[in-house]
């Protein structure tokens, strides 16, 4: 499978938005960015490393991340797993003292309206 995404986007290190996870494939567009555009009202621009305090988290808001959707085509998630969240319930958990990390390469320019870069940089992740 070839995995397309678009050179252009911007990280909010003002790089070149890098991939964030191919296996799961992630992404709002599922080309394993995190991408955004108009059709993107969650705003999936945060690239994530989870935690099991997220997941449960994320479950207890409503938003199942772990439980496997065949239907969607969707593995679910286990900790470990990088995955583009959306950047308000990243807000979110990061308010409720849950956050998990990101992966500052691979997160969308576009967070930076919801989390200033310190704060991000406060929550990076290191490489795999």
């Amino acid at each position: 499978m070839t995995i397309r995404y678009d050179k252009t986007a911007r990280n909010v290190l003002g790089g070149e938005l890098e991939p964030c996870n191919l296996d799961p494939v992630t992404g709002f567009y599922r080309n394993g960015c995190c991408e955004t555009g108009p059709e993107d009202v969650g705003q999936h621009t945060v690239c994530a490393v989870m935690t099991q305090a997220f997941l449960t988290f994320s479950m207890s808001v409503g938003n199942d991340l772990s439980t496997p959707r065949p239907e969607f085509d969707f593995p679910g998630l286990k900790p470990g797993d990088r995955w583009c969240l959306c950047a308000p319930r990243w807000k979110e958990a990061l308010d409720a003292g849950v956050a998990p990390l990101v992966v500052l390469a691979a997160t969308h320019e576009e967070m930076l309206a919801i989390s200033p870069l310190g704060v991000l940089k406060d929550h990076a992740a290191t490489s795999r």
